[in-house]
Formats: C-alpha cells, sequence, structure tokens
C-alpha cells in the first residue's frame, strides 16, 4: 500500500452517471438546435408547419416594428412558444416505439462505456503497468496475478522487502514486525500493485507520484480477521499509516509526539484495522469468501475477484440506467407538456 496525502475522493455512482449525462445534453442540445432554426408561433392548425412558421414570423416582426415594448418582452416570450409549440409536434409525431427504441440505444451506450473500462484496467500509479497482462514470473505471494496483473515481475520481489525501493516504508517502525504479521502487508502490497480488476474503486488524487487512489474496496471479513489476528500481538505508533511520518532520515519513523502501542490499542477491532489503516482504501464488510460480494486479498487458482467487480459494475449500471431513464423523462415532460 502507499504512502502520502489523500483528498476527498469522488464516489463510484458520479464517474458511472458521466457517460448518461453527457448523452442526455447531447439530446437536448439537438433539440433545441431544430428548434432554434424556427422564431415564429404557430396561429393554427389549419396552416403546415413550415407555412404557419412564415405567417408567426411575419406577424411577430410585424408588431414588434408597430411597438417596441412588444419587441422586447411579448417578441420573446412569441419565440418562446413557438419553440415549445415546435417540440410538441415534434415529440407527438416520433411514435412511442421509436422513442423507447432512442432511450435503450442511448442508455446502452453509456452503460458499455462505464463497465469495458473499469473491469480489466491499472491504476495511474508510481508502479502499476499501463494495462495488466501475462506476467509468468511474479514472485511467491503475487504469483496467484500471474495470468493477468497489474505488476512486474521486479515490483512483485520488492514487495516481499523490508524498506524497499517501492516506496521505502519500514515495517519495522515499532520493532521487528513478525513474519506471521508481515505476510498480510506483502499480500495487501500485491494485492495493491497487482490487481487488474479493482476499476470500481479507483478514485483521482492530485499528487506529484500518482494520479489515482482506491477507495472503499469491500474486502472479505475472513481476509480483516486474520489479518487482525496475526498482528494482535505487535506495536505501531499511529492508526493511518498513509500520513503523518518523520520521513527526515528517508524511511518512515514514528513522529516525536507519538508513542508505540499495542496493536490492540490502536486498532481494538478488525474492522477498525482495515478501515483507518490505509485511509479507507478498504471496506470492512462481514461477507464471506464465497458471496462473490467481496474482494479476496488471498486466493489460488482462477481469479475470484473479477467476477466480484462484475457483479458491483452492474450494481452501478442499475443505479445509473434507473438515474438516466428518469432524466430522459422528466425532459420529454418538460418539453411537451
Amino acid at each position: 500500500m502507499l504512502v502520502g496525502h489523500m483528498k476527498p475522493d469522488r464516489t463510484l455512482f458520479r464517474r458511472a452517471a458521466y457517460p448518461g449525462l453527457v448523452l442526455l445534453f447531447l439530446l437536448m442540445q439537438f433539440s433545441l438546435i431544430h428548434a432554434g432554426s424556427i422564431q415564429v408561433e404557430p396561429q393554427g392548425l389549419r396552416y403546415p408547419r413550415k407555412e404557419r412558421g412564415k405567417k408567426c414570423g411575419h406577424d411577430c416582426m410585424t408588431r414588434g416594428q408597430q411597438n417596441q415594448s412588444y419587441a422586447n418582452s411579448d417578441g420573446v416570450a412569441c419565440a418562446e412558444r413557438v419553440v415549445q409549440s415546435f417540440l410538441k409536434e415534434i415529440f407527438a409525431e416520433l411514435s412511442e416505439r421509436r422513442m423507447w427504441d432512442m432511450m435503450i440505444l442511448l442508455l446502452a451506450l453509456s452503460s458499455s462505456s462505464f463497465s469495458e473500462d473499469k473491469l480489466n484496467m491499472c491504476m495511474d500509479a508510481k508502479h502499476h503497468k499501463k494495462v495488466p497482462g501475462p506476467e509468468g514470473q511474479l514472485y511467491l505471494q503475487c504469483a496467484p496475478w500471474r495470468d493477468n496483473a497489474c505488476c512486474t515481475a521486479n515490483t512483485s520481489t520488492e514487495a516481499h522487502e523490508d524498506n524497499s525501493y517501492l516506496y521505502n516504508f519500514n515495517w519495522n517502525h515499532c520493532g521487528a514486525m513478525s513474519d506471521e504479521c508481515k505476510k498480510h502487508f506483502i499480500q495487501d502490497t500485491c494485492f495493491y500493485e497487482c490487481s487488474p480488476h479493482l476499476g470500481p474503486w479507483i478514485q483521482e488524487v492530485d499528487q506529484s507520484w500518482r494520479k489515482e487512489r482506491i477507495f472503499n474496496v469491500p474486502l472479505c471479513k475472513e481476509d480483516c480477521h486474520e489479518w487482525w489476528e496475526d498482528c494482535k500481538n505487535e506495536f505501531t505508533c499511529k492508526s493511518n499509516w498513509h500520513t503523518g511520518w518523520d520521513w527526515s532520515s528517508g524511511i518512515n519513523k514514528c513522529p516525536a509526539d507519538r508513542k508505540c502501542r499495542k496493536w490492540t490499542e490502536v486498532y481494538p477491532t478488525p474492522k477498525y484495522m482495515c478501515e483507518q489503516i490505509w485511509s479507507n482504501s478498504y471496506l470492512y464488510t462481514t461477507y464471506s469468501k464465497t458471496s462473490g460480494r467481496c474482494m479476496q486479498l488471498w486466493f489460488s487458482g482462477l481469479n475470484p475477484n473479477k467476477k466480484v467487480a462484475e457483479y458491483y459494475i452492474n450494481s452501478a449500471q442499475q443505479d445509473q440506467s434507473f438515474a438516466f431513464i428518469m432524466l430522459v423523462f422528466l425532459a420529454f415532460v418538460q418539453v411537451v407538456v
């Protein structure tokens, strides 16, 4: 995991909604462009649309020339009414089937742009690859990601080293950390550096050494509990390991005003540890590894986290779909009423 100062993050739903909102804006602009070409008010259904436009335009211009106050006020209202009337005719002429087909098409386009990007991607961060791919030589605990990884073999090796060049982070800042505890931090580093399925939880940050981070990745309860159990006899001086260290020596040391305390005093519960230690990069859940609703730090064989990412992407798309349909519906109602 990483060290540095964090900015407040955007939500997953906000990012999912962008394509739908853009398409809705374009749809409304398309309608207004056509409507804007008509500057007059229809004077009756007995005229064809084009002729009504000409007649209304003549009436509006004539009255505007005769009366300046009309040109400045009522003339504007005249133009507004003709735009509304024109749009009524446009949507009245569209069959219900055509309208629904258009909505479905726009919804499909906005949904696909979100899902294709998020399921298989790498963060824009310090040591991540640009795109995920096979890495047959991943080292030890990082090996489960060898079929599709965002880390290189060299990164996977450094993830197992104390004070490695990755981040110069010192696990032994309050005495030597036991191997039983350290293996969880190695696994955490492999998960962060190598996972290609963290897209639903990637957020933008403004930092010199990375542009993206993960936020609220839902972890399986077994991983959090085992991590806490294996580290409960350790010592540390800080609850949030992302910030607040003394880096004057080039590696992290406890600040002068922070004393080393028992792990269980700093992290009274597995939930508190998992969520606080890396500034809410992880979200504690009560889901088990068999639920398909939580991400696994530890696994063997096929990566189970792809299916979990798909589940959360689909959930986000359902929220996006509902919001998008409601926006389009309200836009139609506003135009035709």
